[in-house]
């Protein structure tokens, strides 16, 4: 009697370690060596078709075989041989198309295998949606997300302003005075909102919170505005809630300096500036320029400022030393009020021993506020000989003892 549990223990043993031939070869081995009856109980046991195994017996009787494991011509012909024009099709769907264009089907929807697969069929082509990724990776493509890398057209100037921005911080520190970098981080929604990425909480007990983002009329809105000591490594970030104006990113620096800067450098009575080239703190805002005259005169200091050319923000030192570490601190965690913003940003530690200082900042910030020409002429400014729509100081218009 053929032990058919034994053959199917044996060829369970094998099997992960055999190709196409070597499992047909030990099913006839199998099979000639049980007998009569062999072919029928090897089949039982394997699930090895019998016209498989016969032709293993045959193989038995020949030479060893090298080279392919199907004789030539086997196994089902790909479907790009069957049907010739399915990758130039297929290519063509995936091509840019032009808004309007009345030759592309899929114009209007997102390509996704069922589509394009629903596509090609109603071009004459017999193929399922399954078969698609197998075709696209023959073609080259692959799902992909946006890259932030596109800054704009580069000005001529860019790397040299760059290198100005630098010589003038190591200038400013190695005399002993702050060099700052000052920004608006992004505007957060105060309330059970969804917030980026993700924190460790027990197994299936997520935060729940609301299904739309639409700005609570009585939290309102945190507009964190930050001031990062390059030479220190430490931040400094007020919380506004009204609007993201000149005046409040003046009184942010203002506030930096005497609750910190002060103390920092009791003798220091100059400022270096580094912001970017738009928003509340642009080159080109005149209220900016006005608030930091108003900062100059009250305070005594003599600010530089320099500008990141257009395009280039995120070569601020504030967005990789401070907001990167703040967003990272409160991933996952919806701001469910102006106190909790406040303390989370305080928290924000790094092992580089960065530090931050955090306060509110409730004032209520007029928008559209406009400067004269002779408020612009009035200022004692002093535009720098190297590109001075971004390098300029403004300097006291009259004499004050340091507050």
């Amino acid at each position: 009697m053929i032990d058919e549990t034994a053959i199917r223990l044996r060829y369970e043993a094998l099997r992960a370690r055999l190709d196409e031939r070597g499992r047909r070869l030990f099913a006839a081995a199998e099979a000639r060596a049980a007998g009569v009856g062999g072919v029928s109980a090897v089949a039982r046991a394997t699930g090895i078709a019998r016209s498989t195994i016969d032709r293993g017996l045959k193989e038995l009787d020949t030479p060893a075989a090298t080279g392919k494991i199907r004789r030539a011509g086997g196994g089902r012909l790909a479907l790009t041989q069957k049907d010739p024009t399915l990758l130039q099709d297929l290519q063509r769907l995936l091509e840019p198309v032009t808004v309007g264009d009345p030759m592309r089907p899929l114009l209007w929807v997102s390509k996704s295998h069922a589509k394009l697969a629903a596509a090609l069929r109603t071009m004459g082509h017999q193929v399922s949606a399954t078969r698609i990724p197998q075709l696209l990776e023959r073609l080259g493509y692959r799902r992909q997300v946006n890259r932030k890398t596109k800054e704009g057209a580069s000005h001529p100037d860019r790397n040299a302003q760059f290198d100005h921005i630098n010589a003038k911080v190591m200038s400013f520190q190695n005399a002993g005075h702050p060099a700052i970098s000052v920004d608006t981080k992004k505007k957060e929604l105060i309330g059970d909102y969804k917030n980026a990425g993700s924190d460790y909480r027990p197994q299936g007990r997520p935060i729940d919170v609301n299904v739309h983002d639409f700005a609570d009329k009585e939290l309102g809105k945190a507009i964190p505005y930050g001031v990062y000591d390059i030479g220190a490594n430490t931040g400094w970030v007020s919380v506004g809630v009204d609007n993201d104006t000149s005046e409040f990113a003046v009184n942010a620096i203002r506030r930096w300096r005497e609750l910190v800067g002060r103390e920092r450098y009791p003798a220091s009575k100059q400022l270096l500036i580094t912001a970017d080239g738009g928003g509340s703190n642009g080159s080109r805002v005149r209220l900016w320029k006005l608030e930091l005259q108003k900062l100059a005169d009250e305070t005594g200091l003599t600010i530089t400022v320099c500008h990141y050319p257009p395009g280039t923000s995120k070569w601020n030192k504030i967005e990789h030393r401070l907001f990167c570490h703040i967003t990272q601190n409160w991933r996952g965690r919806p701001l469910t009020s102006r106190l909790a913003v406040v303390e989370l940003i305080a928290a924000t530690t790094t092992k580089t021993g960065l530090t931050v200082r955090c306060e509110l900042d409730e004032n209520s910030y007029q928008k559209g506020v406009k400067v004269s020409d002779e408020e612009m002429a009035a200022l004692n400014i002093t535009p720098d000989a190297f590109h001075p729509e971004w390098n300029y100081t403004i300097a006291p218009r009259s004499p004050h003892a340091s507050r």
